[in-house]
């Protein structure tokens, strides 16, 4: 029995925020090397193996018109660049916990900007089950000591992560996951390189460790390729304010795999958290989504009632 777009839509979302919150260990085997030569290689290889994927069809057909290259150009430079940068920078200054924990808003962000960018009222269930999703992902987090400009990095690395969906929402019915994928991804690309040849020249780019390729490979396989993805999907079935709940998994999913590898054990409060996250989660899916008759989300329910007819396979 084919699972339902909200079924299917909550359990890509859950993949993708595993992926992403398990990436911390990634992140961290690549603090010494360049990050703007990283993130070239990262974002070419993801690229290499996106934009096949997106022709297998044939032609790369729609072809985005001018407005939306322009908003995927600015889907790259916030989403993907900016959102680096400021990350980097923010835990240069600040007290991981502390940038996690402004990071964890998002949820609450989504479920706010979400339904007035499409010109609706937002719910206020969804708004109390985003809550209480954000206070779980402190509590699962915590909270640390940093400086006013870190803060503000924070803060800027959060609008950059609401930006990764909120402008993806109208690219994702005629586009597609893969197409929007592809396309960031490529556009990202010549952002880091031209910075970094820019910023440090022939320092950008280095061979190597063994571990740091290993990260490398990571973030462009798993956490660029598949996560991005299995992101767009869900995000086109549930929405951007019930998706981005979500999002809240990111500190429990870290919390977890930190100690399955040992480095990192359970508190109390990890597990109080992780608890108040999944109870937000569920209650937020039990709201019934109002999307506009010719919306984003509305044309991904047709395009899913579609995949499931025989002829579609």
């Amino acid at each position: 029995m084919p699972l339902s777009p909200t079924a299917s839509g909550g359990v890509r979302a859950a993949a993708a925020m595993t992926v992403l919150g398990c990436s911390t260990g990634a992140t961290a085997g690549l603090t010494d090397y360049p990050l703007y030569g990283g993130q070239t290689l990262r974002y070419l290889l993801a690229a290499a193996l996106l934009l096949p994927l997106a022709r297998r069809g044939g032609p790369l057909r729609p072809r985005p018109s001018g407005g939306e290259l322009a908003r995927l150009a600015l889907l790259a430079a916030t989403g993907l660049f900016a959102f680096n940068v400021l990350l980097i920078q923010a835990l240069r200054r600040t007290d991981p916990a502390a940038v996690g924990s402004v990071v964890g808003c998002t949820p609450l962000l989504l479920a706010v900007l979400g339904p007035l960018l499409a010109r609706r009222r937002p719910q206020a269930r969804l708004l109390a089950a985003a809550a209480v999703v954000v206070a779980g992902a402190a509590v699962t987090q915590g909270f640390g000591p940093g400086d006013p400009l870190g803060f503000l990095l924070a803060l800027g690395t959060l609008a950059c992560e609401a930006a990764f969906s909120l402008l993806a929402v109208d690219l994702l019915p005629r586009l597609g996951p893969v197409r929007v994928s592809a396309y960031t991804t490529a556009l990202a690309v010549p952002m880091f390189g031209l910075t970094g040849l820019a910023l440090q020249g022939g320092r950008m780019l280095r061979v190597p460790t063994a571990g740091e390729a290993a990260a490398l490979l990571y973030l462009a396989i798993l956490l660029t390729v598949v996560a991005f993805l299995l992101w767009y999907t869900a995000l086109g079935r549930l929405g951007p304010e019930r998706a981005g709940l979500f999002a809240g998994l990111i500190p429990v999913t870290a919390a977890l795999s930190g100690a399955a590898l040992g480095t990192g054990g359970l508190h109390p409060g990890e597990l109080l958290g992780s608890a108040l996250v999944g109870l937000g989660v569920c209650a937020g899916l039990t709201v019934r989504q109002q999307p506009s008759p010719d919306g984003p989300v509305a044309a991904e329910h047709k395009a899913a009632e579609a995949a499931q007819a025989p002829a579609a396979r």
